[in-house]
C-alpha cells in the first residue's frame, strides 16, 4: 500500500464516528451500569466496558479497511457472498437464542451476530452488481439479479425470526438500487408487485410482529403490556425539558422503568438526562456524519466506490431514523439498536468495519472534474 494515500485520509468522518462511539459508551454505562448494585463481578460482567472493548476492536478494523484498496474486497464479492451465506445457515442450524431471535453463535467470551456482518457484505455485493461495468443498468438484468442474491440472506434472517436487520437489508437493496440508476419502469414494476403481495405478507408476519404494528397505531389498547416501553420512553424525551436532569440522575432509567434501556431505547436515555440540546447534540452528529459519506460518494474515482459509500450512508440514515422513530413513538417498534451508540458488540465492530471501507474509497478519492450525481451513467 502506497502511504500518500494517507494524506487523503477524511479527518472529519473519522471525528464525527470518534465522538458517536465515545457518545454511545457513556451513555451505556449511564443506562445500566450506574444504576446497577455494587457488587463484587469481573470486569467482563461492566457492559460498559465491554462496550469500550468492542469499540476499540471496531477502530483497528477501520483503520486495517482503510488501509486495504477497497476494490480489492470488491473483487471477491461472490466469496464474501457464500460465506455470509454460509454464517446465517449455520446460525440457522446452531445459533443460540437471545430476546426470541435465533441470531447468535456464541463463543466463550463472546457473541457473533453473522446478519450483522451480512449487511457489510451485501453493500459490496450490491455495488458489484449494480455498478454498470458489467451490466446494462438500462436493462433489466442488473436488477433481477440484485433480486436473486438479496432474497436467501433476506428470508434467512427474517426466519430467526429478525425483521429489523430485514428490513434494513431491503432498505440497503432499495437505496442503491436508485442511486444505481437503474430505471424508473422497472422499479414501478416492482414496486406494483409490492403492493399486491402486501396482504400476502401481512398474514405471513410473526405474531409479534403484528402486535407492534397494531399497537403503534392503537398505543392505548394494551398500556402496560407490548406498547408499555415506548409509553416509558415518552415520559424519558418529555420529562429531559431542554437541558435535562444530568447524566446519572434520569429517573426512567435509573429506576428501571424503561426496560432495554441500554440498547434499543438509549436514545430516551440521552434525551432525559441531555434534554432537547443533548438530543439535538445527536441527531446533528448524524446529519454531519450521512452528509460526509455522500461526499465520499459524490468524490470517489468509480461506481464501486460510490455505490459503496451510497450503501452505508443509506444503511445508517435508515437505521437511526428507524430508532430515535420507534423511541419518539413516530414509528413501530422495530429492535433496532442505534448505530455506534446502543449497546451491541457484533453492530458496533461491523459498522466500525463497513465505515472503514469508505475510508478507504475516502483515500482513494480524485478531485471532481464533472458532476458525479445521480450515480447511474
Amino acid at each position: 500500500m502506497r502511504l500518500g494515500v494517507w494524506r487523503h485520509f477524511d479527518i472529519p468522518l473519522f471525528l464525527i464516528i470518534l465522538v458517536l462511539v465515545l457518545v454511545g459508551c457513556l451513555m451505556v454505562y449511564s443506562a445500566y451500569e450506574a444504576s446497577r448494585p455494587a457488587v463484587e463481578r469481573s470486569l467482563w460482567e461492566n457492559v460498559a466496558f465491554r462496550q469500550a472493548f468492542f469499540a476499540g476492536i471496531g477502530l483497528c478494523f477501520y483503520l486495517l479497511m482503510a488501509a486495504i484498496d477497497y476494490r480489492l474486497l470488491v473483487r471477491f464479492w461472490r466469496w464474501g457472498y457464500l460465506a455470509a451465506l454460509g454464517l446465517l445457515l449455520l446460525t440457522r442450524a446452531a445459533g443460540s437464542v437471545s430476546f426470541g431471535a435465533q441470531s447468535w453463535l456464541r463463543f466463550e467470551f463472546f457473541n457473533v451476530q453473522a446478519s450483522e456482518l451480512c449487511k457489510v457484505i451485501m453493500i459490496l455485493t450490491l455495488a458489484r452488481v449494480l455498478s454498470g461495468d458489467h451490466y446494462d443498468l438500462n436493462g433489466a438484468l442488473p436488477l433481477a439479479l440484485s433480486i436473486a442474491l438479496l432474497v436467501p440472506p433476506l428470508i434467512l434472517i427474517y426466519l430467526q425470526p429478525d425483521f429489523g436487520t430485514a428490513l434494513i437489508l431491503g432498505a440497503i437493496w432499495a437505496g442503491m438500487v436508485v442511486l444505481a440508476g437503474v430505471r424508473w419502469p422497472h422499479l414501478l414494476i416492482l414496486g406494483m408487485i409490492g403492493a399486491a403481495l402486501a396482504p400476502l405478507i401481512w398474514f405471513r408476519l410473526e405474531p409479534y410482529m403484528q402486535q407492534r404494528i397494531l399497537h403503534f397505531f392503537f398505543p392505548d389498547s394494551d398500556p402496560t403490556g407490548a406498547s408499555y416501553n415506548v409509553n416509558q420512553a415518552l415520559i424519558s424525551i418529555g420529562s429531559g425539558g431542554w437541558w435535562g436532569k444530568g447524566l446519572f440522575h434520569g429517573t426512567q432509567s435509573q429506576l428501571q422503568f424503561l426496560r432495554v434501556r441500554h440498547t434499543d431505547f438509549i436514545f430516551s436515555v440521552l434525551a432525559e438526562e441531555t434534554g432537547f440540546v443533548g438530543a439535538s447534540f445527536l441527531v446533528i452528529l448524524f446529519i454531519l456524519l450521512i452528509l460526509r459519506l455522500m461526499r465520499v460518494a459524490r468524490l470517489a474515482p468509480d461506481h464501486d466506490g460510490r455505490l459503496i459509500a451510497s450503501g452505508v450512508a443509506v444503511m445508517i440514515f435508515t437505521q437511526t431514523f428507524i430508532n430515535i422513530g420507534m423511541n419518539a413513538n413516530i414509528l413501530p417498534v422495530t429492535g433496532l439498536p442505534l448505530p455506534l451508540v446502543s449497546y451491541g458488540g457484533s453492530a458496533l465492530v461491523t459498522l466500525l468495519l463497513a465505515l472503514g471501507i469508505v475510508q478507504s474509497v475516502a483515500m482513494r478519492h480524485k478531485p471532481p472534474e464533472e458532476p458525479l450525481l445521480p450515480l447511474g451513467r
